[in-house]
Parts: C-alpha cells; structure tokens; sequence
C-alpha cells in the first residue's frame, strides 16, 4: 500500500504589490499553521520518501516549516507545479519512481482540491464531507493508494483523513 500526502501551502502574505505570487511569503498565520500541521504529521507517523513541491516561495516556506522530516526525504522543487490543475499534479505522480512507498505533494489551489477530489471519487470516504466543502490553506489530505504510482487516477485512492490547521489544538488559541 502507498501513502499519498496532498499538502495545500499555509497562508501568505499579500501585504507587498510589488511581489509577484510566485514570491509572496507565509504569513504569521501561515507559519503557525505549518508548525501546528507539522506537529500533527510526526504525532500520525507521516512519513514521506519523497516530496514533490512546487518552486513558489510560499510552498517552499511551508516544505521549511515542516521542519526536518524523517528519512530525510528526497525533495524535489518544480516549477510546473506552480498553479497547476489538477491533471498535471495527477501527471507528475503518475512519474514516481514504483520503489517509492510514500509521496508528500505540496501545491496550491484549485489544482490541489480539484486533484483529491478526482482521486477520493464521488463518496470521498469517512473524511469526504469536509475536503468536499473547501481545501483551506495548510490543509492535509491523507490517501491509501494500492495502484501503482503509474496507474494513478480518478476514483484510484481511499481518503484516509484530511486535517485542516483550524481544527488542530495549537490553533485554536
């Protein structure tokens, strides 16, 4: 069984014109939320060998703010995953390697929600409700894939969880 992480970049700042969204930073917010999701991930045993992140500032912040994960993973920056739909996201897993066991992909939306969506398939699963209604910034969605990673698409994954910071303790104050 392979393990799917779909990690939505936490929240960032818009408080600078003069960036362009590729370079917008993580806000406060935004790096409370990936310290308390980063918490979270280590306490479930989240363990990816491989992490695929799109080049923007605000998903390399959040991939930083994970802190160090455990393996360490592999990490792979690219550029084409920034604002991608959710048919090139689908496309750059179907490209890992078979040996891979598990698999964190931090990106943005819509291309993020639309991807777990396609792969959880129309009942979603015991956490389907709440990705179903929105996919906030920090939110994780865990999957279950038994396909091989070339095989990959719609209808092809089980939802095992999916945690938004909002509902996380340390967010909560």
């Amino acid at each position: 069984m392979r393990q799917l992480l779909l990690l939505r970049h936490a929240k960032s700042a818009w408080d600078d014109p003069a960036l362009s969204d590729h370079a917008r930073p993580l806000n406060a917010r935004g790096r409370r939320a990936v310290a308390a999701m980063s918490a979270a991930m280590r306490g479930l045993g989240l363990r990816p060998e491989l992490v695929l992140v799109s080049s923007s500032r605000r998903t390399l912040q959040t991939l930083e703010g994970l802190g160090a994960l455990d393996g360490p993973p592999r990490v792979e920056p690219m550029d084409d995953l920034y604002l991608a739909p959710w048919t090139r996201l689908l496309d750059a897993l179907r490209e890992v390697p078979e040996g891979v066991g598990s698999v964190l992909l931090i990106a943005h939306n819509p291309g993020l929600h639309d991807l777990a969506l396609n792969l959880a398939g129309p009942d979603g699963g015991m956490a389907g409700g709440a990705l179903a209604e929105a996919y906030p910034t920090g939110a994780l969605a865990e999957f279950a894939v038994e396909r091989p990673w070339s095989a990959l698409g719609p209808d092809a994954a089980r939802l095992v969880r999916f945690l938004q910071p909002r509902d996380l303790p340390e967010m909560a104050s």
